[in-house]
């Protein structure tokens, strides 16, 4: 979308270049990403910057101005956790880059959440890129280190000694994003934590260290429930519906209140027209549709070509979206003529003295596959997995 970027960063792309920036992540982790590496940013303009800020100060507005009781009813009985906040800590939306009907390119909403992704890992990527290809430093994001940390700082360590403040999860290690915990323990000093060795004692909740117990005072959580109901036999050292003395960074019940739940009530031009299930209107053509669990994480769940045979089988119905599709616009050409599509995810934080949330990053996902996932992605495509985007003038 910027010819000029493209075509020097095609020119001087290599494999060796490649190595090298997969190599720098991993020393800079201390551990190697446990997912695809786009050999590639992404090159945006400053007008489709524009049109993506048009959307998300748009969809804020909008869920600003939705009533509490709304929300909440999108959070399942058996998961509403006590305590709960005015506004998430975070906020984070997906838009495909598609291409319009008169011809423009133009993103449209994927899906939104209010959960933290990989902030700390894209802000590392970012300068990554920038150290293995200098030029892009004249393009980078504006927003000094500094200023990213103090962000994150405030919101998830708050005024406590970092040694209060963990980073929660089920099994951190096996999780494909434990780079960017141990990226945020280094950027922010706290430590990660696996929910199964929390103890906890009256309301408090403490993890160990040095043989000693340690209070925990702040959580950023990074436990998703959809994904713990997944794992058999698990023992956690508590239970999250539980009145515990705790501060949450996000509260959990904001997982399911800024969720594929929204879609249908929300209207933009770059927001497809979605549907409850069990709403979903006599005169729409399912061929025209996804269908979409309201709670799944990572794509999972998600068809592409449902039937009504597949719609009528299931019978929670209210726990499904139906959205209209768009299709992604292979605008990204690789160092062998081919191009991938993508879709980018705002990564904003919303520190509770704030009326609006704040953007800090980004992130990428490109793709030669049907869905923006690598895992239906040929072995040896490139151009392929996660990636960062960067925005200039044409």
């Amino acid at each position: 979308m910027i010819p000029k970027y493209r075509k020097q960063f095609n020119q001087e792309f290599s494999q060796e270049k490649y190595e090298q920036l997969k190599e720098r992540l991993a020393q800079k982790g201390g551990i190697a990403p446990a997912f695809r590496i786009s050999e590639s940013p992404l090159f945006l303009t400053h007008e489709f910057k524009n049109k993506l800020l048009d959307a998300s100060n748009s969809i804020i507005d909008q869920i600003k101005g939705l009533p509490a009781e709304t929300l909440y009813k999108a959070v399942p009985e058996n998961c509403r956790v006590p305590n709960d906040t005015l506004q998430p800590h975070f906020f984070t939306i997906d838009f495909g880059i598609c291409r319009s009907e008169n011809g423009a390119i133009e993103p449209q909403l994927i899906e939104l959440q209010a959960f933290p992704s990989l902030y700390a890992f894209q802000k590392t990527f970012e300068e990554t890129f920038c150290e293995v290809y200098p030029f892009l430093s004249e393009i980078r994001n504006t927003m000094p280190d500094d200023e990213f940390k103090d962000h994150l700082k405030k919101l998830i360590v708050g005024d406590e000694n970092p040694e209060n403040v963990i980073l929660l999860e089920i099994f951190p290690e096996k999780q494909k994003t434990a780079i960017d915990f141990a990226l945020t323990e280094k950027l922010l000093g706290i430590k990660t934590v696996c929910l199964t060795k929390v103890k906890k004692e009256g309301r408090k909740l403490f993890y160990e260290k040095d043989g000693q117990l340690v209070e925990i005072k702040r959580i950023y959580n990074r436990v998703i429930f959809d994904e713990l109901d997944r794992i058999p036999d698990v023992k956690a050292g508590f239970d999250f519906r539980e009145d515990i003395d705790v501060k949450w960074i996000t509260h959990p019940n904001w997982f399911f209140k800024i969720s594929k739940f929204l879609l249908p009530m929300l209207k933009h031009e770059f927001v497809p027209k979605s549907y409850f299930l069990h709403e979903f209107p006599e005169h729409e053509n399912l061929e025209n549709f996804v269908l979409k669990p309201l709670f799944s994480f990572a794509g999972s769940g998600v068809n592409l070509n449902p039937t009504k045979e597949i719609t009528e089988a299931i019978t929670d119905k209210e726990n499904y979206i139906l959205q209209r599709k768009v299709t992604y616009e292979p605008i990204f050409e690789d160092s062998n003529g081919e191009f991938s599509k993508a879709e980018i995810r705002l990564l904003y934080v919303w520190h509770e003295d704030e009326e609006r949330p704040i953007l800090l990053e980004n992130l990428g996902r490109m793709t030669k596959a049907a869905m923006v996932n690598v895992d239906f992605n040929k072995k040896d495509a490139i151009w392929i997995g996660s990636s960062n985007a960067f925005f200039g003038d044409e």
